[in-house]
C-alpha cells in the first residue's frame, strides 16, 4: 500500500507522521476546495462538517458497498467459512435499507438506554477493582492495566459470559477488530476469521444454555426480542454479539487512552474537571470531539449526487473524515482548543443519521465512569504528554500503550 501510495494522495493516511498527528494534515484538507481525491481508491474525502454530516445522513451515500471494486476483492476473499460469512452479511456496518432496519431494530429491542444505566453500578465495581489492583504498583500502563481490561469485562458480562473468560473476549476483540480496517492488519483475513470461528463457538453454546434458562443479560434479551413477530435467526444473533464485541472494546479502550493523555497534555482543562466532576459527560463529549477513537468511515455512492462541488457516480467510494470535520472552525468556536467544559458540542464522532452507533451510550458510561473513578483515585497521577506508540491502523487512533506514575 505504501509503494502504490506514492502516486497517490492516499500515501499520507499511511504516513507515520499521520499516526502521530493527523490534525495538521486534516486542516490542509479542510482549506483545499471541494473534496480530497483518493486516487488508490478511486474514490474522494470528505474533511468539512457539512459534508462529511451529508455524506452520513444522505440517503445516496449508503454502507452498502457491495458494488465498490474494493469490497468485492473483500467479499470474494470472505467465501468459505459460514460463520465468517455470518459475520460480514449480517454486520450493521455493511448493510442499509429494510434488512438494516430490522437487524438495529431487534437489537435495540435488547441493547436499551434502561438496561446500559443499570450496569452503571456495576460498571463502579469493575472499575475499582482494577484501580485497587493498580494501586499495588508505583508505575502501570494504563491501556493494559485499566483502559482494555474494563470494556471487555464490560462486554462479556453484558453477553453473559463470565469475567473470568475476558481475556478470551480481549483477545478474539483484537483479532476482529483488524476487520474495521483491514489494510493495517497482520497476517491477512487468517487471524479475524480465527478468532470468530472460536467466538461463534463460545457464543453458540452459551446461546444453548440461554434458551434453556433464560437470564437478565443481552445474549437472552437479543434471542428473545420480536418485531412484527419476527425474530434474529442463529447466524445473525452471532453476527451481532461479535460485533458489539469488536467494534465496543476497541473503540471505548482508545476513548479512555486519548482522554487521560488529554488532561496529560492540558494540565489547565484537567485541572478545571478535578476541580469540578461535575463537568465529567461534557469531558467525555470534548474527548470524542477532540481526539475521537474513530477517525473516519466511508459509504458507497448508490446515486449520482454532488457533493461539494464534486459530481459523484454509483460505484464510487466517499470517505467521511470524522476526525477533521469535529475541529471544524466553520462548525465549532475555538475548533482547536480542548475544553472540557464545551456546551455546544455536536461531534460526528459516533455518526449521524441511521447509523448512529448504537453502542453510544454503553461508551459515553464507560468512560464517565474509568474517567471518575480514575481521577479520585489518583488526583496526582503523572505521565508522558507523548504515547510510547499509536495504533497501526488508520481508522482507529488510540495509544498502544500509556505509562502512568500513581501518587
Amino acid at each position: 500500500m505504501r509503494i502504490l501510495g506514492a502516486v497517490s494522495l492516499s500515501l499520507r493516511f499511511w504516513h507515520p507522521d499521520m499516526r502521530r498527528d493527523p490534525y495538521p494534515q486534516y486542516s490542509r484538507f479542510r482549506a483545499q476546495p471541494g473534496l480530497v481525491r483518493l486516487r488508490l481508491f478511486g474514490g474522494w474525502a470528505a474533511a468539512r462538517y457539512r459534508d462529511v454530516e451529508r455524506v452520513l445522513q444522505d440517503s445516496a451515500f449508503s454502507t452498502n458497498r457491495e458494488q465498490v471494486r474494493f469490497m468485492k476483492m473483500m467479499q470474494r476473499a470472505t467465501r468459505g467459512a459460514k460463520d465468517f460469512e455470518d459475520l460480514i452479511d449480517n454486520n450493521l456496518l455493511m448493510i442499509d435499507g429494510p434488512r438494516h432496519r430490522r437487524l438495529r431494530g431487534l437489537v435495540s429491542k435488547a441493547f436499551t438506554p434502561r438496561r446500559v444505566e443499570a450496569l452503571r453500578p456495576r460498571v463502579e465495581a469493575l472499575a475499582e477493582s482494577l484501580l485497587e489492583r493498580m494501586a499495588k504498583s508505583h508505575e502501570v500502563d494504563l491501556v493494559r492495566d485499566f483502559a482494555q481490561p474494563l470494556p471487555t469485562i464490560v462486554i462479556a458480562e453484558l453477553l453473559g459470559a463470565p469475567a473470568s473468560d475476558h481475556t478470551l473476549f480481549r483477545a478474539w476483540s483484537n483479532a476482529l477488530s483488524e476487520l474495521l480496517d483491514p489494510l493495517s492488519g497482520h497476517g491477512g483475513l487468517e487471524p479475524p476469521k480465527r478468532a470468530n470461528r472460536e467466538l461463534s463457538a463460545y457464543l453458540r453454546e452459551l446461546l444453548v444454555e440461554r434458551r434453556r434458562a433464560p437470564r437478565d443479560d443481552l445474549l437472552s434479551a437479543m434471542s428473545d426480542a420480536r418485531e412484527d413477530g419476527e425474530s434474529l435467526a442463529e447466524g445473525e444473533l452471532i453476527a451481532l454479539a461479535s460485533l458489539l464485541l469488536a467494534a465496543g472494546n476497541e473503540t471505548t479502550t482508545s476513548l479512555i487512552g486519548n482522554a487521560i493523555l488529554l488532561l496529560l497534555r492540558h494540565p489547565g482543562e484537567r485541572k478545571r474537571l478535578q476541580d469540578d466532576l461535575g463537568l465529567l459527560p461534557r469531558a467525555v463529549e470534548e474527548c470524542l470531539r477532540f481526539e475521537p477513537p474513530v477517525q473516519f468511515t466511508d459509504r458507497a455512492v448508490v446515486a449520482p449526487v454532488e457533493l461539494a462541488g464534486v459530481q459523484l457516480k454509483p460505484g464510487m467510494i466517499v470517505a467521511a473524515l470524522v476526525a477533521a470535520a469535529n475541529r471544524d472552525p466553520e462548525r465549532f468556536v475555538d475548533a482547536e482548543r480542548f475544553d472540557v467544559g464545551r456546551s455546544d458540542n455536536r461531534h460526528l464522532s459516533f455518526g449521524s443519521g441511521n447509523h448512529y452507533c448504537i453502542g453510544a451510550a454503553l461508551a459515553r458510561l464507560e468512560a464517565q465512569v474509568a474517567l471518575e473513578t480514575f481521577l479520585r483515585r489518583f488526583p496526582d497521577f503523572e505521565g508522558a504528554p507523548t504515547p510510547p506508540g499509536w495504533k497501526s491502523s488508520v481508522i482507529l487512533r488510540g495509544p498502544t500503550a500509556l505509562p502512568i506514575r500513581l501518587r
